[in-house]
């Protein structure tokens, strides 16, 4: 299925080719992220009726901080390029939106990341308090599954609770952040997986201005420390992207008698694979090269802290290289699904500065 912006709404409105790709793509979503947010709202004051009030506000707070919806997005894009509509997608496109919010939540609490700014606001622990934050994480999680299984007949249904609890669960989102944490030394190892060295004191290795850019020692330089790093964000970044594309595929075909076609799922999984370590990759250089204001959150922390990151394992423009290698393979992906927003995706994030 094919997608064309919509007219401008002026005769004076400059032609699509003097247009840059990025407001072209953003002026199509557009619509998708307002119809997105509005199935939000609904849908978390139906979660959370009849809750005490604080849950709601401090759900509320997060889950309607200013964003792109990028995986509501894939949800929607998804589920176009196989056949479905946008309110087909939407209860899989709020579900994936909670899980995402809820792990941004958990993620920023000292225990983890220790961030006190997102998306350009305080951090929700920040502003209500540890507490609340934990359980306002939780009930966005388990209200995801709610959204499922209110959402849709029983079996696009169980299909798609199954593909979302393993794509956010131990396999997927949480033992990539587990991964990432033991890499920090922040979780003790097993003896089967003994917990890393700690990276080198701040301060060592090649610099460039204020950035540690080598890696740290216990990785190494060679294809280990790159396919731990890949590991890490195959499942802490890319499972969920993954499971958003499947959940737009099931949203559309999980009724028909024959069930998704495997075709349409083996792109979505090509795209998400490639899509999920391009994000990865220049979220790691926006770390390095970018503005708060810019990014909405604090930057250079990972590598002052010997975060394990793409430019501290391959230098910055080796990054550079390798996200144009996989904004290339997104690309084909979504040309495979048949949706050319998809690949205009794609292409924007590998130019993205925020």
């Amino acid at each position: 299925m094919r997608h064309k912006v919509g007219n401008m709404g002026s005769s004076e409105a400059p032609r699509a080719s003097e247009v840059p790709a990025s407001d072209r793509l953003f002026a199509e979503l557009k619509p998708r992220q307002g119809r997105i947010d509005e199935a939000l709202g609904l849908w978390l004051s139906r979660v959370t009726a009849g809750a005490p009030a604080a849950v709601h506000e401090a759900t509320a707070y997060s889950l309607f901080a200013p964003g792109k919806r990028l995986r509501p997005l894939l949800v929607a894009l998804a589920c176009e390029a196989v056949g479905g509509t946008l309110e087909l997608a939407l209860p899989s496109a709020c579900a994936v939106e909670m899980i995402h919010t809820y792990s941004l939540i958990h993620d920023d609490l000292p225990a983890m990341d220790d961030d006190d700014l997102r998306r350009g606001q305080p951090t929700c622990h920040k502003k209500f308090g540890e507490a609340l934050a934990i359980l306002a994480g939780d009930a966005l999680l388990t209200g995801a599954f709610q959204v499922l299984a209110e959402g849709y007949p029983p079996r696009t249904a169980a299909v798609s609770c199954l593909e979302l609890a393993k794509g956010a669960g131990a396999v997927g989102m949480v033992g990539g952040q587990v991964l990432d944490l033991q890499a920090e030394g922040k979780i003790g190892g097993t003896k089967d997986n003994p917990t890393p060295q700690p990276p080198p004191p701040e301060g060592e290795g090649e610099k460039k201005g204020d950035h540690t850019l080598a890696p740290p020692s216990f990785l190494g330089k060679g294809a280990g420390g790159l396919g731990l790093l890949e590991d890490v964000h195959a499942r802490k970044t890319g499972a969920l992207f993954r499971s958003s594309l499947r959940l737009g595929v099931f949203a559309a075909q999980a009724e028909r008698p024959a069930g998704p076609a495997p075709e349409a799922l083996a792109a979505a999984d090509a795209y998400a694979g490639a899509f999920g370590l391009l994000f990865q990759v220049t979220d790691d250089l926006l770390d390095v090269e970018s503005t708060a204001d810019k990014a909405g959150k604090r930057v250079g922390k990972d590598a002052a802290r010997g975060k394990l990151t793409y430019p501290g394992l391959l230098g910055v423009e080796e990054s550079r290289r390798k996200a144009t290698e996989l904004g290339l393979q997104a690309v084909a992906a979504a040309e495979r699904l048949g949706s050319p927003p998809l690949a205009d995706l794609a292409r924007y994030v590998v130019q993205r500065d925020r």
